[in-house]
Protein backbone atom coordinates (compact mmCIF):
# COMPACT_ATOMS: atom_id res chain seq x y z
CA UNK A 1 0.00 0.00 0.00
CA UNK A 2 2.83 2.58 0.80
CA UNK A 3 4.58 1.68 -2.41
CA UNK A 4 1.26 2.34 -4.27
CA UNK A 5 1.05 5.75 -2.19
CA UNK A 6 4.38 6.72 -3.29
CA UNK A 7 3.60 6.23 -7.00
CA UNK A 8 -0.02 7.74 -6.45
CA UNK A 9 2.11 11.16 -5.12
CA UNK A 10 4.57 11.16 -7.40
CA UNK A 11 2.51 11.01 -10.74
CA UNK A 12 -0.22 13.95 -9.02
CA UNK A 13 3.00 16.27 -8.39
CA UNK A 14 4.32 15.60 -11.50
CA UNK A 15 0.90 16.34 -12.99
CA UNK A 16 0.47 19.48 -11.25
CA UNK A 17 4.09 20.72 -11.74
CA UNK A 18 4.41 19.62 -15.37
CA UNK A 19 0.86 20.70 -16.91
CA UNK A 20 -1.42 22.01 -14.41
CA UNK A 21 0.60 24.87 -13.06
CA UNK A 22 1.94 26.20 -16.29
CA UNK A 23 -1.07 26.02 -18.19
CA UNK A 24 -2.85 28.10 -15.47
CA UNK A 25 -0.07 30.22 -15.16
CA UNK A 26 0.21 31.02 -18.92
CA UNK A 27 -3.63 31.10 -19.12
CA UNK A 28 -4.13 33.86 -15.70
CA UNK A 29 -1.59 36.01 -17.61
CA UNK A 30 -3.09 35.94 -21.00
CA UNK A 31 -6.75 36.67 -19.09
CA UNK A 32 -5.11 39.30 -17.32
CA UNK A 33 -3.60 41.09 -20.38
CA UNK A 34 -7.04 40.49 -22.48
CA UNK A 35 -9.21 42.13 -19.64
CA UNK A 36 -7.04 45.00 -18.80
CA UNK A 37 -6.43 43.68 -15.30
CA UNK A 38 -9.73 43.30 -14.11
CA UNK A 39 -8.75 41.98 -11.00
CA UNK A 40 -6.99 45.00 -9.94
CA UNK A 41 -8.74 47.89 -11.81
CA UNK A 42 -11.67 46.30 -10.19
CA UNK A 43 -11.70 46.05 -6.69
CA UNK A 44 -14.01 48.78 -5.66
CA UNK A 45 -16.79 47.33 -8.08
CA UNK A 46 -16.32 43.84 -6.44
CA UNK A 47 -17.19 45.20 -2.69
CA UNK A 48 -20.11 47.44 -4.41
CA UNK A 49 -21.58 44.39 -6.21
CA UNK A 50 -20.98 41.89 -3.22
CA UNK A 51 -24.07 43.60 -1.69
CA UNK A 52 -26.22 44.25 -4.40
CA UNK A 53 -30.30 43.26 -3.73
CA UNK A 54 -31.37 40.43 -5.04
CA UNK A 55 -33.10 40.36 -7.85
CA UNK A 56 -37.01 39.29 -7.46
CA UNK A 57 -39.14 37.15 -9.60
CA UNK A 58 -42.74 37.49 -10.89
CA UNK A 59 -44.26 36.24 -7.30
CA UNK A 60 -42.03 38.91 -5.82
CA UNK A 61 -39.38 36.80 -4.02
CA UNK A 62 -35.66 36.51 -4.48
CA UNK A 63 -35.05 34.02 -7.67
CA UNK A 64 -32.10 32.34 -5.97
CA UNK A 65 -29.50 33.30 -3.72
CA UNK A 66 -28.11 36.57 -3.40
CA UNK A 67 -24.47 37.61 -4.57
CA UNK A 68 -23.26 37.75 -0.66
CA UNK A 69 -24.57 34.33 -0.30
CA UNK A 70 -23.16 32.25 -3.26
CA UNK A 71 -19.60 33.95 -1.94
CA UNK A 72 -20.01 32.34 1.30
CA UNK A 73 -20.99 28.87 -0.05
CA UNK A 74 -17.93 29.02 -2.75
CA UNK A 75 -15.58 30.69 0.45
CA UNK A 76 -16.77 27.32 2.63
CA UNK A 77 -15.18 25.47 0.21
CA UNK A 78 -12.42 27.62 -0.27
CA UNK A 79 -11.53 27.97 3.22
CA UNK A 80 -10.60 25.17 4.51
CA UNK A 81 -8.02 23.20 7.00
CA UNK A 82 -5.21 23.93 4.16
CA UNK A 83 -5.34 27.62 4.98
CA UNK A 84 -3.64 26.71 8.23
CA UNK A 85 -1.82 23.37 7.43
CA UNK A 86 -1.09 23.96 3.42
CA UNK A 87 0.76 27.23 4.69
CA UNK A 88 2.73 25.63 7.21
CA UNK A 89 3.87 23.48 4.56
CA UNK A 90 4.69 25.73 2.04
CA UNK A 91 6.70 27.95 4.90
CA UNK A 92 8.41 24.44 6.28
CA UNK A 93 9.66 23.46 2.11
CA UNK A 94 10.32 26.57 0.80
CA UNK A 95 10.61 29.11 3.27
CA UNK A 96 9.12 32.96 3.81
CA UNK A 97 9.13 33.44 0.34
CA UNK A 98 6.86 31.00 -0.56
CA UNK A 99 4.72 33.46 1.02
CA UNK A 100 5.26 35.84 -1.91
CA UNK A 101 4.53 33.23 -4.80
CA UNK A 102 1.30 32.66 -2.66
CA UNK A 103 0.29 36.00 -3.00
CA UNK A 104 1.40 36.73 -6.92
CA UNK A 105 -0.62 33.10 -7.69
CA UNK A 106 -3.80 34.55 -6.34
CA UNK A 107 -3.11 37.86 -7.95
CA UNK A 108 -2.82 36.20 -11.63
CA UNK A 109 -5.10 33.15 -10.74
CA UNK A 110 -8.41 36.37 -10.44
CA UNK A 111 -8.41 36.64 -13.61
CA UNK A 112 -9.03 33.04 -14.88
CA UNK A 113 -11.45 33.36 -11.30
CA UNK A 114 -13.18 36.08 -13.20
CA UNK A 115 -13.61 34.36 -16.03
CA UNK A 116 -14.54 31.19 -15.18
CA UNK A 117 -17.29 32.26 -12.80
CA UNK A 118 -18.64 35.02 -15.28
CA UNK A 119 -19.18 32.16 -17.87
CA UNK A 120 -20.73 29.87 -14.53
CA UNK A 121 -24.05 32.83 -14.66
CA UNK A 122 -23.96 33.03 -18.05
CA UNK A 123 -24.89 29.58 -18.74
CA UNK A 124 -26.58 28.70 -15.98
CA UNK A 125 -30.04 27.49 -15.40
CA UNK A 126 -33.09 27.50 -13.82
CA UNK A 127 -34.32 24.98 -11.23
CA UNK A 128 -36.99 24.51 -8.10
CA UNK A 129 -34.31 26.21 -5.93
CA UNK A 130 -32.78 28.70 -8.17
CA UNK A 131 -30.47 28.19 -9.99
CA UNK A 132 -27.45 25.89 -11.09
CA UNK A 133 -24.52 25.93 -13.28
CA UNK A 134 -20.99 25.76 -13.65
CA UNK A 135 -18.02 24.32 -15.71
CA UNK A 136 -20.44 21.30 -16.80
CA UNK A 137 -23.15 23.56 -18.33
CA UNK A 138 -20.67 25.87 -19.95
CA UNK A 139 -18.83 22.70 -21.53
CA UNK A 140 -22.15 21.28 -22.86
CA UNK A 141 -24.39 24.98 -23.55
CA UNK A 142 -21.40 27.18 -24.58
CA UNK A 143 -19.15 24.72 -26.32
CA UNK A 144 -21.67 22.16 -27.27
CA UNK A 145 -19.70 19.27 -25.79
CA UNK A 146 -21.56 17.65 -23.62
CA UNK A 147 -19.44 14.46 -22.78
CA UNK A 148 -16.46 17.01 -22.50
CA UNK A 149 -19.67 18.32 -19.19
CA UNK A 150 -19.68 15.01 -18.10
CA UNK A 151 -16.36 14.26 -17.98
CA UNK A 152 -15.85 17.13 -15.64
CA UNK A 153 -19.04 16.34 -13.31
CA UNK A 154 -17.76 12.81 -12.79
CA UNK A 155 -14.51 14.02 -11.44
CA UNK A 156 -15.80 16.73 -9.51
CA UNK A 157 -18.53 14.33 -7.39
CA UNK A 158 -15.83 11.90 -6.49
CA UNK A 159 -13.17 14.46 -5.49
CA UNK A 160 -15.14 17.45 -3.85
CA UNK A 161 -17.89 15.65 -1.63
CA UNK A 162 -16.78 12.50 -1.16
CA UNK A 163 -12.90 12.54 -1.17
CA UNK A 164 -12.74 16.21 0.53
CA UNK A 165 -15.72 15.74 2.54
CA UNK A 166 -14.52 12.93 4.01
CA UNK A 167 -10.92 14.08 4.36
CA UNK A 168 -12.26 16.93 6.56
CA UNK A 169 -14.04 14.93 8.74
CA UNK A 170 -11.05 13.25 9.54
CA UNK A 171 -9.20 16.40 10.11
CA UNK A 172 -12.11 17.61 12.71
CA UNK A 173 -11.42 14.02 14.04
CA UNK A 174 -8.20 13.88 14.73
CA UNK A 175 -7.97 17.25 16.34
CA UNK A 176 -10.50 16.40 19.01
CA UNK A 177 -8.94 13.25 19.66
CA UNK A 178 -5.55 15.50 20.06
CA UNK A 179 -7.16 17.84 22.29
CA UNK A 180 -8.05 14.75 24.36
CA UNK A 181 -4.50 14.42 24.76
CA UNK A 182 -4.19 11.63 21.88
CA UNK A 183 -5.87 8.75 20.64
CA UNK A 184 -9.22 7.77 22.44
CA UNK A 185 -11.16 4.96 20.55
CA UNK A 186 -14.46 6.63 21.17
CA UNK A 187 -13.80 10.17 20.42
CA UNK A 188 -13.69 9.55 16.45
CA UNK A 189 -17.19 7.54 16.79
CA UNK A 190 -18.77 10.34 18.58
CA UNK A 191 -17.30 12.94 16.28
CA UNK A 192 -18.56 11.05 13.01
CA UNK A 193 -22.08 10.56 14.18
CA UNK A 194 -22.05 14.33 15.57
CA UNK A 195 -21.30 15.69 12.67
CA UNK A 196 -22.86 12.87 9.86
CA UNK A 197 -26.21 14.45 11.97
CA UNK A 198 -25.43 18.47 11.59
CA UNK A 199 -24.06 17.35 7.97
CA UNK A 200 -27.15 15.83 7.15
CA UNK A 201 -29.37 18.76 8.95
CA UNK A 202 -28.39 21.00 6.81
CA UNK A 203 -27.81 19.28 3.01
CA UNK A 204 -31.33 17.64 3.36
CA UNK A 205 -32.97 21.63 3.64
CA UNK A 206 -31.38 22.26 -0.20
CA UNK A 207 -29.44 25.53 -1.22
CA UNK A 208 -31.13 28.45 0.42
CA UNK A 209 -30.11 26.44 3.87
CA UNK A 210 -26.95 25.49 3.00
CA UNK A 211 -26.64 29.53 2.27
CA UNK A 212 -27.98 30.68 5.28
CA UNK A 213 -25.59 28.25 7.26
CA UNK A 214 -22.36 29.16 5.41
CA UNK A 215 -23.33 33.14 5.62
CA UNK A 216 -23.11 33.02 9.20
CA UNK A 217 -20.40 30.62 9.46
CA UNK A 218 -17.59 31.47 7.29
CA UNK A 219 -17.83 35.61 8.59
CA UNK A 220 -17.46 34.21 11.93
CA UNK A 221 -14.73 31.63 11.12
CA UNK A 222 -12.75 34.58 9.81
CA UNK A 223 -13.39 36.85 12.26
CA UNK A 224 -12.09 34.54 14.75
CA UNK A 225 -9.30 33.29 13.14
CA UNK A 226 -8.34 36.85 12.01
CA UNK A 227 -8.63 38.56 15.96
CA UNK A 228 -5.90 35.48 17.15
CA UNK A 229 -3.66 36.44 14.55
CA UNK A 230 -3.72 40.05 15.37
CA UNK A 231 -3.29 38.97 18.91
CA UNK A 232 -0.20 37.13 17.90
CA UNK A 233 1.09 39.58 15.73
CA UNK A 234 0.20 42.41 18.33
CA UNK A 235 2.72 40.31 20.70
CA UNK A 236 5.20 40.52 18.65
CA UNK A 237 4.94 43.67 16.59
CA UNK A 238 8.75 44.21 16.44
CA UNK A 239 9.14 41.28 14.14
CA UNK A 240 6.90 42.66 11.49
CA UNK A 241 9.32 44.68 9.49
CA UNK A 242 11.78 41.22 9.32
CA UNK A 243 9.15 39.58 8.25
CA UNK A 244 8.28 41.32 5.19
CA UNK A 245 11.51 41.64 4.77
CA UNK A 246 12.19 37.88 4.26
CA UNK A 247 9.06 37.23 2.34
CA UNK A 248 10.45 39.58 -0.77
CA UNK A 249 14.21 38.98 -0.14
CA UNK A 250 13.64 35.07 -0.19
CA UNK A 251 11.17 35.14 -2.74
CA UNK A 252 13.89 35.59 -5.37
CA UNK A 253 16.82 33.64 -3.60
CA UNK A 254 18.14 36.35 -1.46
CA UNK A 255 18.39 34.14 1.56
CA UNK A 256 17.44 30.98 1.12
CA UNK A 257 16.60 29.14 3.91
CA UNK A 258 16.84 25.48 5.17
CA UNK A 259 18.65 24.18 1.22
CA UNK A 260 15.40 25.52 -0.50
CA UNK A 261 16.15 26.38 -4.22
CA UNK A 262 14.81 29.50 -5.90
CA UNK A 263 12.60 27.23 -7.94
CA UNK A 264 11.20 25.09 -5.25
CA UNK A 265 10.55 28.52 -3.44
CA UNK A 266 8.49 29.33 -6.34
CA UNK A 267 6.71 25.76 -6.80
CA UNK A 268 5.72 25.49 -3.53
CA UNK A 269 4.42 29.05 -3.14
CA UNK A 270 2.57 28.88 -6.30
CA UNK A 271 1.08 25.27 -5.85
CA UNK A 272 -0.13 25.86 -2.40
CA UNK A 273 -1.67 29.05 -3.09
CA UNK A 274 -3.56 27.04 -6.35
CA UNK A 275 -4.59 24.46 -3.71
CA UNK A 276 -6.00 26.97 -1.22
CA UNK A 277 -7.80 29.74 -3.50
CA UNK A 278 -9.12 27.15 -6.70
CA UNK A 279 -9.08 30.11 -8.84
CA UNK A 280 -9.30 28.09 -12.36
CA UNK A 281 -9.86 24.71 -11.26
CA UNK A 282 -13.78 25.23 -12.08
CA UNK A 283 -15.00 24.83 -8.23
CA UNK A 284 -16.03 27.93 -7.56
CA UNK A 285 -18.23 28.70 -10.65
CA UNK A 286 -21.00 26.00 -9.02
CA UNK A 287 -21.41 28.43 -6.39
CA UNK A 288 -21.39 31.63 -8.61
CA UNK A 289 -24.04 30.50 -10.67
CA UNK A 290 -26.44 29.86 -7.87
CA UNK A 291 -26.36 33.70 -7.63
CA UNK A 292 -29.46 36.07 -9.14
CA UNK A 293 -27.68 38.79 -10.11
CA UNK A 294 -28.52 41.36 -13.04
CA UNK A 295 -25.43 40.90 -14.96
CA UNK A 296 -22.97 37.40 -15.33
CA UNK A 297 -20.08 39.87 -14.75
CA UNK A 298 -21.40 40.80 -11.21
CA UNK A 299 -20.32 37.58 -9.82
CA UNK A 300 -17.42 37.35 -11.92
CA UNK A 301 -16.08 40.16 -9.60
CA UNK A 302 -17.30 38.43 -6.41
CA UNK A 303 -15.95 35.35 -7.24
CA UNK A 304 -12.69 36.74 -7.60
CA UNK A 305 -12.96 38.76 -4.18
CA UNK A 306 -13.15 35.61 -2.99
CA UNK A 307 -9.68 34.69 -3.77
CA UNK A 308 -8.25 37.33 -2.61
CA UNK A 309 -10.20 36.42 1.19
CA UNK A 310 -8.96 32.99 0.78
CA UNK A 311 -5.43 33.78 0.13
CA UNK A 312 -4.63 37.43 1.25
CA UNK A 313 -6.80 37.50 4.72
CA UNK A 314 -6.88 33.85 5.76
CA UNK A 315 -3.72 32.75 4.13
CA UNK A 316 -1.77 35.25 5.22
CA UNK A 317 -2.81 35.24 8.90
CA UNK A 318 -1.58 31.76 9.09
CA UNK A 319 1.88 33.45 7.48
CA UNK A 320 2.20 35.98 9.73
CA UNK A 321 1.49 33.84 12.90
CA UNK A 322 4.57 30.90 12.22
CA UNK A 323 6.87 33.89 11.17
CA UNK A 324 6.61 36.76 13.46
CA UNK A 325 7.10 33.63 15.71
CA UNK A 326 10.80 33.14 14.45
CA UNK A 327 10.56 29.49 13.83
CA UNK A 328 13.95 27.42 13.24
CA UNK A 329 12.44 26.21 9.74
CA UNK A 330 15.40 23.73 9.30
CA UNK A 331 13.76 21.64 11.60
CA UNK A 332 10.08 22.87 11.44
CA UNK A 333 7.83 20.14 11.06
CA UNK A 334 4.94 20.55 8.03
CA UNK A 335 1.57 20.94 7.79
CA UNK A 336 -0.53 22.03 10.57
CA UNK A 337 1.72 21.31 13.63
CA UNK A 338 3.96 24.34 12.49
CA UNK A 339 0.92 26.82 12.38
CA UNK A 340 0.02 24.99 16.33
CA UNK A 341 3.28 25.50 17.81
CA UNK A 342 3.43 29.01 16.75
CA UNK A 343 -0.10 29.71 18.53
CA UNK A 344 0.78 27.63 21.50
CA UNK A 345 3.71 29.06 21.92
CA UNK A 346 2.60 32.66 22.35
CA UNK A 347 -0.86 32.02 23.54
CA UNK A 348 -0.36 29.24 25.88
CA UNK A 349 -2.18 25.53 25.94
CA UNK A 350 -5.79 27.07 26.22
CA UNK A 351 -5.28 28.35 22.60
CA UNK A 352 -5.64 24.49 21.25
CA UNK A 353 -9.34 24.65 22.44
CA UNK A 354 -10.04 27.77 20.03
CA UNK A 355 -7.66 26.11 16.70
CA UNK A 356 -9.65 23.54 17.57
CA UNK A 357 -13.43 25.61 17.52
CA UNK A 358 -11.57 27.62 14.03
CA UNK A 359 -10.41 24.32 12.30
CA UNK A 360 -14.18 23.10 13.20
CA UNK A 361 -15.50 25.81 11.40
CA UNK A 362 -13.53 25.25 8.60
CA UNK A 363 -13.87 22.06 7.89
CA UNK A 364 -17.69 21.37 8.22
CA UNK A 365 -17.84 24.91 6.35
CA UNK A 366 -15.87 23.36 3.89
CA UNK A 367 -18.01 20.12 3.80
CA UNK A 368 -21.15 22.31 3.00
CA UNK A 369 -19.40 24.15 0.15
CA UNK A 370 -18.16 20.75 -1.51
CA UNK A 371 -21.48 18.88 -1.11
CA UNK A 372 -22.82 21.99 -3.08
CA UNK A 373 -20.69 21.26 -5.89
CA UNK A 374 -21.31 18.03 -6.08
CA UNK A 375 -24.87 18.42 -6.19
CA UNK A 376 -24.90 20.99 -8.53
CA UNK A 377 -23.24 18.23 -10.99
CA UNK A 378 -24.95 15.55 -9.76
CA UNK A 379 -28.10 17.62 -11.56
CA UNK A 380 -26.21 17.62 -14.25
CA UNK A 381 -25.81 14.00 -14.91
CA UNK A 382 -29.30 13.31 -13.95
CA UNK A 383 -32.62 15.36 -12.80
CA UNK A 384 -34.52 11.68 -11.49
CA UNK A 385 -36.23 12.25 -8.28
CA UNK A 386 -34.60 9.73 -6.13
CA UNK A 387 -31.14 10.71 -7.49
CA UNK A 388 -30.31 13.58 -5.03
CA UNK A 389 -32.09 11.79 -1.77
CA UNK A 390 -29.38 9.23 -2.64
CA UNK A 391 -26.80 11.58 -3.23
CA UNK A 392 -27.29 13.34 -0.10
CA UNK A 393 -27.52 9.93 1.97
CA UNK A 394 -24.25 8.81 0.75
CA UNK A 395 -22.66 12.46 0.99
CA UNK A 396 -23.84 12.01 4.95
CA UNK A 397 -22.08 8.65 4.93
CA UNK A 398 -18.60 9.24 3.57
CA UNK A 399 -18.54 12.11 6.27
CA UNK A 400 -19.38 9.45 9.23
CA UNK A 401 -16.79 6.92 7.54
CA UNK A 402 -13.80 9.77 7.02
CA UNK A 403 -14.13 10.74 11.02
CA UNK A 404 -13.15 6.89 11.80
CA UNK A 405 -10.70 6.62 9.15
CA UNK A 406 -7.34 7.47 7.97
CA UNK A 407 -6.61 6.66 4.40
CA UNK A 408 -3.21 9.33 3.02
CA UNK A 409 -4.11 7.45 -0.39
CA UNK A 410 -7.09 8.99 -0.70
CA UNK A 411 -5.50 12.62 -0.27
CA UNK A 412 -3.14 12.00 -2.92
CA UNK A 413 -5.49 10.13 -5.32
CA UNK A 414 -7.76 13.10 -5.37
CA UNK A 415 -5.46 15.33 -5.89
CA UNK A 416 -4.09 13.83 -9.17
CA UNK A 417 -7.70 13.57 -10.12
CA UNK A 418 -8.29 17.32 -9.22
CA UNK A 419 -5.85 17.89 -11.56
CA UNK A 420 -7.27 16.38 -14.40
CA UNK A 421 -10.34 18.24 -13.79
CA UNK A 422 -8.50 21.46 -13.86
CA UNK A 423 -7.46 21.02 -17.15
CA UNK A 424 -10.41 20.16 -18.55
CA UNK A 425 -11.83 23.67 -17.04
CA UNK A 426 -8.60 25.36 -18.30
CA UNK A 427 -9.15 23.98 -21.77
CA UNK A 428 -13.30 25.24 -21.84
CA UNK A 429 -12.42 28.77 -20.25
CA UNK A 430 -9.37 29.54 -22.99
CA UNK A 431 -11.63 28.46 -25.57
CA UNK A 432 -14.82 30.73 -24.23
CA UNK A 433 -13.12 33.40 -22.92
CA UNK A 434 -13.86 36.04 -25.79
CA UNK A 435 -17.55 34.94 -24.46
CA UNK A 436 -16.66 36.63 -21.18
CA UNK A 437 -14.46 39.85 -22.45
CA UNK A 438 -17.45 40.60 -24.26
CA UNK A 439 -19.63 40.46 -21.26
CA UNK A 440 -17.14 42.44 -19.34
CA UNK A 441 -17.39 44.96 -21.90
CA UNK A 442 -21.01 45.59 -22.15
CA UNK A 443 -21.00 45.95 -18.30
CA UNK A 444 -18.19 48.41 -18.28
CA UNK A 445 -20.27 50.13 -20.72
CA UNK A 446 -23.40 50.48 -18.89
CA UNK A 447 -21.30 51.55 -15.88
CA UNK A 448 -19.88 54.57 -17.93
CA UNK A 449 -23.64 55.31 -18.91
CA UNK A 450 -24.63 55.96 -15.14
CA UNK A 451 -26.70 52.85 -15.51
CA UNK A 452 -26.61 49.95 -12.84
CA UNK A 453 -25.71 46.40 -15.40
CA UNK A 454 -28.83 44.55 -16.33
CA UNK A 455 -27.96 42.05 -19.18
CA UNK A 456 -30.21 40.77 -21.60
CA UNK A 457 -29.74 37.92 -24.62
CA UNK A 458 -30.29 40.79 -26.71
CA UNK A 459 -27.81 42.62 -25.50
CA UNK A 460 -25.36 39.91 -27.45
CA UNK A 461 -27.93 38.56 -29.87
CA UNK A 462 -24.61 36.41 -31.52
CA UNK A 463 -24.46 34.34 -28.23
CA UNK A 464 -25.99 30.93 -28.38
CA UNK A 465 -26.56 28.44 -25.93
CA UNK A 466 -27.89 30.90 -22.98
CA UNK A 467 -30.60 29.23 -21.41
CA UNK A 468 -31.89 32.59 -18.97
CA UNK A 469 -31.20 36.14 -19.29
CA UNK A 470 -34.23 36.55 -21.43
CA UNK A 471 -35.96 39.46 -19.47
CA UNK A 472 -34.91 42.16 -17.82
CA UNK A 473 -34.71 41.35 -13.47
CA UNK A 474 -36.49 42.76 -11.57
CA UNK A 475 -35.25 44.57 -7.87
CA UNK A 476 -37.12 45.78 -4.91
CA UNK A 477 -37.22 49.42 -5.11
CA UNK A 478 -35.37 51.36 -7.68
CA UNK A 479 -32.23 50.37 -9.09
CA UNK A 480 -29.28 52.71 -8.18
CA UNK A 481 -27.78 55.21 -10.73
CA UNK A 482 -24.31 55.99 -10.08
CA UNK A 483 -22.38 58.89 -11.70
CA UNK A 484 -21.85 59.12 -15.14
CA UNK A 485 -19.05 60.98 -14.74
CA UNK A 486 -17.25 58.85 -12.51
CA UNK A 487 -13.61 57.30 -13.80
CA UNK A 488 -14.55 55.06 -16.43
CA UNK A 489 -13.90 51.38 -15.88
Amino acid sequence: MDALNDFILVASDGLWTWAVLPVLGVLGIYFTVRSGVVQFRMIPEMFRTLTNRTPLGADGKPQSVSAFQAFTISAASRVGVGNIAGVGTAIAIGGPGAVFWMWTMAFVGGASSFVESTLGQLYKVKDPSGFRGGPAYYMQHGLKAKWMGTLFAGILIVCFPFAFSSLQANTISATVSSSFGGEVGWIPWVVGISLSVLTGLVVFGGLRRIASVTQAVVPAMALLYLLLGLVIVGLNIEQLPAVFASIFTAAFGFNEVVGATLGLIIMTGVKRGMFSNEAGLGSAPNAGASAAVTHPVKQGLVQTLGVYFDTFLVCSITAFIILVSTPDLATATRGIGLTQQAIVGNLGEWSNVVLSVIIFLLAFSSILGNYYYGESNIEFLSTARGVLPIYRGLVVAVVFVGAISSADIIWNTADGIMGIMALVNLVAIALLSGVAFKLLKDYSAQRREGREPVFTRDRLPELTGVQCWADELSVTGPLPVVDADRTKL
